[in-house]
């Protein structure tokens, strides 16, 4: 009886790591899947289309590998925060050692060759697999016959005579091959990485400026909520920008931080940390104001609240112009 073998694909849920599963359960393999979660990208997506798909799904916590190549990028950073090539490279590494430990055979994603000009030309490809440390147990099977084959494609784990040959920027012939797998719901392409982000990879370069490689690990999940402001070089506050930020602000902030809001008027959630100085909180207070629905210029009641005592502070709103100078850079 012929053997089975047994992939993990990489799925981001995007179009192309829905294909690579596809193609591959088309001739015959057992494939499960791995999604990353970070502060920067979520699972949902994966979550998604391995239900549509049909596949067991892993999903995998990457902050600390992320983490650690933002700080100490082997291959540099993009445009803004983003590693790509050495968080492509942990990423099929952390699936290999995850390959050894329940017995796979071999890695798929579903990099497409030269969709990407900068992190997926034949390369940049070359260099993940490479320093993966699982080079000849990677399958790109969307392109698997425009590059070096691997062990599973020369020992005829795969036919890759049967494998799409997809280059270049143009989604057409995935799509085509979508509508012949019945693929219908899948996202449009985008980055799907806050790190791509100028801005906010701003935001995640001042909280790595001001608390180092040890930084909080809470303070980074929060960068991706409202907006934020620095007072001094130890204290920065987070003022919500709408009511789901607010939720979030409430639900995910350190339990002693404290809440600010103006309880008579809609209010944006300010959080701050505790060891805010009360010259530092009443500056916070004035932050608030601005964003919530006052009228300019004069006094409004501000509620500070740290866990079950609340007390209340008089401020002027602050100026929009004078919000500015705290605002971390956009």
């Amino acid at each position: 009886m012929k053997k089975q073998y047994k992939a993990l694909s990489l799925l981001s849920g995007g179009l192309d790591s829905q294909l690579a599963i596809c193609v591959l359960l088309e001739q015959g393999i057992h494939v499960e899947a791995i999604t990353y979660r970070s502060p920067f990208f979520g699972t949902e997506k994966g979550e998604q289309a391995a239900k549509a798909l049909g596949v067991k799904h892993h999903i995998i916590d990457f902050t600390e590998d992320i983490l650690e190549q933002v700080q100490r990028p082997a291959h540099g950073l993009g445009k803004a925060m983003n590693p790509c090539i050495d968080c492509h490279t942990h990423m099929i590494m952390r699936a290999g050692e995850l390959l050894e430990k329940w017995g796979f055979d071999f890695i798929a994603t579903g990099e497409v060759l030269a969709q990407r000009p900068m992190s997926q030309n034949k390369q940049s490809l070359g260099v993940v697999a490479r320093c993966s440390k699982y080079e000849d147990l990677l399958v790109r099977p969307l392109c698997a016959s425009l590059i070096e084959p691997t062990k599973p494609i020369r020992e005829g784990w795969l036919d890759v005579s049967r494998l799409p040959a997809f280059s270049g920027r143009n989604r057409t012939p995935q799509m085509k091959l979508a509508e012949q797998f019945g693929l219908k719901d899948y996202p449009a392409p985008a980055g799907g990485c806050l790190l791509t982000e100028k801005r906010f990879g701003n935001k995640l370069k001042d909280l790595l400026d001001h608390e180092g490689p040890d930084a909080d690990r809470t303070n980074v999940w929060l960068l991706k909520i409202g907006r934020h402001l620095r007072l001094a070089d130890d204290i920065k506050v987070i003022v919500g920008s709408d009511e789901a930020d607010n939720n979030l602000l409430e639900a995910k902030a350190h339990p002693e931080d404290l809440r600010i809001i103006c309880p008579d008027v809609p209010t944006p959630t300010v959080i701050a940390p505790s060891t805010i100085s009360e010259e530092q909180l009443q500056t916070a207070a004035e932050i608030c104001a601005r964003y919530a629905k006052t009228p300019a210029g004069e006094p409004v009641e501000v509620q500070v609240t740290k866990g079950s005592e609340s007390r209340t502070i008089s401020v002027v709103p602050m100026h929009p112009d004078d919000v500015v100078q705290f605002m971390v850079v956009s």
